[in-house]
């Protein structure tokens, strides 16, 4: 009986460790990234690489993705630290045209440890300098607006997220990369997400992704006809 137990624990405790060490989730879309293979010659790729405000785009408002070569590889809660950890294989093994990146959120809100703005903005950066790196053309999305975090109350974002998105703007101006302001359209009198467009104040809603959709395609197009 004890030795029962025993394997028992040992198995339970090997199941914990294995979901540990993957702390950038990269099992998450494994075996969907071997199904997808590689693009055919004449195809688009477009993946969206980001958080759950990404993730949710494709359960939200699926349409919006149906019919076209857009990846979802947005994963709840994630930190850029771990996104940069992921970036190849979610990312750079796909063969893309472009790749939209939205980010840093999680990261002001602690998710996985204090991070700094300049912490957010190295990631962010090393992201579209990999992309770029493998012929992969980058648009850069805004921080969405946010007034407080339900899961972390009191941290005072919102002018933390107008500062991080200047950076974002002024990396992406200098590098010759789209910056894709979802920002200005959704943001409220007190620098939080309108309320139409979010029934939490962080992650969009139907409507909320019906407003950044038309923009999100507007910087695809550019970005294909980009040299």
């Amino acid at each position: 009986m004890k030795w029962i137990f025993s394997t028992l624990l040992l198995s339970i405790l090997m199941i914990d460790l294995s979901d540990a060490q993957d702390w950038a989730n990269l099992n998450r879309y494994k075996s969907e990234n071997i199904k997808l293979g590689l693009p055919s010659p004449d195809e688009n790729r477009i993946v969206f690489m980001g958080n759950s405000i990404t993730e949710g785009w494709g359960t939200i408002y699926p349409s919006f993705f149906s019919g076209k070569s857009y990846i979802n590889r947005g994963i709840s809660g994630q930190t850029t630290p771990q996104m940069l950890i992921r970036f190849r294989p979610d990312v750079i093994n796909l063969k893309p045209k472009v790749v939209v990146i939205l980010a840093g959120t999680n990261d002001i809100a602690g998710n996985t440890g204090p991070s700094t703005l300049e912490m957010i903005m190295d990631n962010i950066a090393s992201m579209a300098e990999l992309a770029m790196a493998n012929h992969i053309k980058v648009i850069l999305c805004s921080v969405l607006p946010v007034f407080d975090y339900p899961w972390k109350p009191g941290l005072n974002p919102a002018e933390k997220i107008v500062e991080l998105n200047k950076m974002i703007k002024s990396y992406a101006d200098k590098n010759g990369i789209i910056y894709l302001d979802y920002y200005t359209s959704m943001v409220d009198e007190r620098k939080g997400l309108k309320k139409q467009y979010s029934e939490d104040g962080v992650h969009p809603n139907l409507d909320g992704y019906k407003i950044m959709s038309p923009l999100a395609e507007k910087a695809i197009k550019k970005a294909l006809t980009q040299k």
